[in-house]
């Protein structure tokens, strides 16, 4: 018995339509039966419509190969594994048929066990249709986050400061760039090797996730220094925020095997307001150096950028 699996049956025929039903539904499918193509078409359409569709060519309404060349110019998300049924069994029509997106095709009247090993065929497909997907989403998580925290890396937190500048130059709502540096951390790394240091920073980063709100990103800028882009806020908002953060390094010992490790930070806070916009690059420079200037006037501070 195959397992559960959603699939939609379209076909005009109401006996044929109740036949195919009842023997997949005996081979373990999720079945779906619509009469026409343009019912077809709206249900692979949805957000999670089915993967599978036994599609039958000549359909009042649609016929299912122009089902087949919807869907394949309009279902971008996801891949739908498409069969057509057909009387017609020239090549010609296979052809045809084929072309307009369909990825088998099969001859009524068919035999039984052919329909079952092909849509198993189908679903070897999809299921290797999914792991390709999913190695390109560990590549793009490679790509976009720092190995060692799980925060953005220096080049995603920088391209999406970018689009959330952009986003307010068309919105009117300010933006809030944190950066952040621990303050001595290099005698961590000295006194107790770069395993601990790993671990403190690993410990760093999540005490800064759980401190920003859901929608803000947080990224590793470099080093043992951060970047925080907190979209849709306000200076008073930002600097509390920047303090929570403050609080939330400095307020409780990080732990690295049997030691126990006390840092601090220092932040510097800039603010964006539509409609002077400022460029991506610039706004990180005036969080820079009120960052050092919180470091120049002692450290385990929040600054915020001359003017802001």
């Amino acid at each position: 018995m195959d397992s559960l699996v959603q699939i939609l049956v379209a076909d005009d025929s109401p006996i044929f339509r109740d036949m195919l039903k009842k023997m997949l539904l005996e081979w373990g499918y999720e079945v779906i039966t619509v009469p026409d193509g343009r019912q077809a078409w709206e249900i692979l359409r949805q957000e999670n419509g089915p993967r599978l569709a036994l599609l039958d060519w000549m359909m009042p309404g649609m016929e299912g190969a122009e089902v087949c060349r919807l869907v394949r110019a309009g279902i971008r998300d996801r891949y739908v594994y498409m069969m057509l049924l057909s009387v017609r069994a020239e090549l010609e029509d296979v052809v045809i048929g084929m072309e307009s997106g369909a990825d088998d095709y099969i001859v009524k009247p068919f035999q039984v066990e052919e329909l079952r090993a092909r849509l198993r065929a189908g679903r070897r497909v999809l299921a290797l249709q999914e792991q390709l997907v999913e190695a390109r989403e560990a590549l793009r998580e490679q790509a976009t986050r720092d190995g060692l925290t799980g925060l953005w890396n220096r080049t995603a937190i920088f391209d999406i400061l970018q689009n959330e500048l952009a986003r307010s130059g068309r919105s009117g709502k300010p933006l809030i760039v944190l950066m952040a540096d621990l303050d001595g951390f290099k005698p961590v790394n000295d006194d107790f090797g770069h395993m601990a240091g790993d671990a403190v920073l690993r410990q760093v980063a999540a005490r800064m996730r759980a401190s920003v709100r859901r929608y803000d990103a947080v990224g590793r800028y470099g080093g043992e220094e951060f970047l925080m882009v907190l979209p849709g806020c306000e200076l008073p908002a930002g600097l509390v925020l920047a303090e929570r953060i403050r609080d939330a390094i400095g307020s409780e010992c990080f732990r690295a095997g049997d030691a126990e490790i006390r840092l601090t930070c220092s932040l510097g806070a800039a603010c964006a307001v539509a409609p002077a916009i400022p460029q991506a690059d610039d706004l990180v420079r005036e969080a820079d150096a009120a960052l050092y200037r919180a470091k120049r006037q002692g450290r385990n501070r929040v600054e915020a950028a001359a003017g802001g």
